[in-house]
């Protein structure tokens, strides 16, 4: 079975020994990123350090500036590392110690620049934007993200690409000195907080016979019993139909599947886009790419909602988190399995791939691996993901590579 982990350059850039680790591990692959949002992350086996803060989103590779001439949004540098071109010196590093790396490029979640270009970010309906959150519909936001898939997911040396937050990006976000919690936001909420407004939006609303003023003020009238307390949370978070019903309940049938349909015409749009770039870019037809992904289409964030019939049609394969009970992978893994077998094709079959967590501080069941991954397998998943070889401890790692001696055996 094909089993990678994920990494950052900074975990193997200046340790000689990172690639020797993970081949300890049992990984003869990684998904190294190579274009990052912002974050704070731990080295707990680096010689020289012990926390990398990535202060802004960025590519770890030097960017062309004649790729992104002219483009209104374009992407930076990291400054944070000293080398020039981390993501080719780690690639480097793996590939002496036979690991082969694939490229993971973050697309629509970036701080710096819908802070810089309010315009390009997602609006809510009550006016504010989200800086965090490139809107999929705004023509500035697609250009930037073909550009961006096309250069950091095609990186020399890779041997496919993974696109993360490839389609719509929405309320929830890790921000500094978060202070979000006071009211309990349910699934439902999340996504009538994460419709955005935007002037594209908005046209794209009435194209489909929506007057956007009037949904605006429907998904306000919404959310007010939310905001009062008189209607919870809802569903629980794994209960992707009954969260579906919930939006429905609170903005009625036919607001509930416009703002679908249009979410779903912009996203189809922006991954088929993606997609294509990357395979151009390497020149390949067969370039692999894989969309992290979630089988409930209303769903915005790092695994950004789909169909899973027809994201099957343009992307490869998708990864999918299944870290959790199994009634978590049942609920992820079966619409795609279901798509595989009612959409067989010529050539190889999509790929399906389960992310696991292995840090047990963030989730993880480092030690439940090979359970969990048997599990995923006969659900239909015909690859493994591990999140994150980088930021676990010494332990986790320890019981991961005993897990997976399991799996093989």
């Amino acid at each position: 079975m094909n089993v990678s982990a994920f990494l950052y350059p900074w975990d193997v850039v200046g340790d000689p020994d990172a690639p020797r680790r993970l081949a300890d591990l049992g990984i003869g692959r990684v998904t190294l990123a190579s274009a990052y949002h912002s974050t704070r992350a731990l080295t707990p086996r680096h010689p020289h350090r012990r926390m990398v803060t990535a202060a802004h989103s960025a590519v770890l590779y030097p960017p062309s500036p004649e790729h992104w001439r002219d483009a209104p949004l374009r992407p930076r540098a990291q400054r944070w590392l000293e080398c020039a071109d981390p993501w080719g010196e780690a690639a480097a590093m793996l590939a002496d110690a036979g690991i082969e790396a694939s490229t993971w490029v973050v697309l629509t979640h970036n701080s710096l620049l819908g802070g810089e270009h309010p315009r390009a970010a997602v609006r809510n309906a009550y006016g504010d934007p989200y800086p965090w959150a490139l809107c999929v519909a705004r023509p500035e936001v697609l250009r930037y993200a073909v550009a961006l898939a096309a250069e950091a997911g095609a990186r020399p040396g890779a041997r496919g690409a993974e696109l993360e937050a490839c389609g719509w990006f929405g309320v929830e976000h890790a921000h500094a000195h978060d202070k979000t919690a006071g009211v309990p936001l349910g699934g439902a909420a999340r996504y009538l907080m994460s419709l955005c407004f935007c002037g594209s939006c908005r046209h794209g609303y009435a194209e489909l016979g929506a007057d956007p003023d009037e949904l605006r003020d429907a998904v306000r009238a919404a959310l007010g019993p939310v905001w009062s307390g008189e209607r919870g949370p809802g569903p629980g978070p794994d209960d992707r139909e009954g969260e579906w019903a919930e939006v429905v309940a609170l903005l009625g049938s036919g607001f509930a599947e416009l703002t679908l349909a249009w979410r779903a015409r912009a996203a189809r749009a922006f991954q088929r886009a993606t997609v294509a770039a990357v395979r151009e870019r390497a020149g390949r037809p067969d370039f692999p790419v894989l969309l992290h992904a979630d089988p409930a289409p209303h769903r915005s964030g790092s695994n950004a909602g789909v169909d899973a019939a027809d994201v099957l049609t343009h992307a490869d394969g998708v990864v999918l988190p299944c870290t959790g009970p199994e009634a978590v992978r049942e609920d992820v893994l079966r619409p795609f399995r279901t798509a595989v077998e009612g959409g067989r094709r010529d050539g190889d079959e999509p790929v399906i791939a389960a992310n696991l967590t292995v840090v047990s501080g963030m989730g993880g069941s480092p030690g439940t691996l090979a359970d969990d991954a048997a599990h995923a397998v006969a659900l239909g998943a015909g690859q493994l993901r591990l999140y994150h070889a980088g930021v676990a401890a010494d332990a986790d790692l320890a019981l991961a590579a005993r897990e997976l001696a399991r799996l093989r055996a």
